[in-house]
């Protein structure tokens, strides 16, 4: 995205996938690097069955999710110590900071919508692979 081009509307479609740091593949969305966005990303991310993210934090950005369609389990906490599940028309909300680890146990796939304030989607991530193995 060119930093020099005028303020401006712009309307995507999700295209290309990237593998994130986390362990999952996202669709590309809103991110500087598509649009320019100078706070926000956006995008799209199917867990599949049996799919399960690396424990990560987002190091002062906050994430908000809703789910689309399906459900998985999210772990969070210093040490991964709460369990929260998720189901299609959930809202969650993660502050910055906060170790979680995200896995779909279930035998369909879960699909999601992800915001968060790092406009660029993957420098904020910080994998915390000691916590991995706290969650079976």
């Amino acid at each position: 995205m060119d930093e020099t081009m005028p303020n401006t509307c712009i309307k995507l479609r999700p295209g290309q996938a990237f593998a994130g740091k986390q362990g999952f593949n996202y669709f590309e969305g809103i991110a500087r690097e598509t649009t320019g966005s100078k706070a926000i990303c956006m995008h799209l991310l199917t867990v599949p069955p049996g799919g399960r993210a690396k424990a990560h934090k987002h190091v002062t950005h906050e994430t908000a999710i809703y789910v689309i369609s399906g459900s998985a389990i999210m772990y969070w906490g210093e040490q991964l110590e709460h369990c929260m599940e998720t189901n299609a028309g959930d809202l969650i909300y993660i502050p910055a900071d906060v170790p979680h680890l995200p896995l779909n146990p279930g035998d369909e796939p879960a699909q999601a919508v992800i915001a968060r304030t790092d406009p660029h989607e993957q420098e904020s991530v910080v994998l915390l692979p000691h916590l991995d193995a706290l969650v079976p």
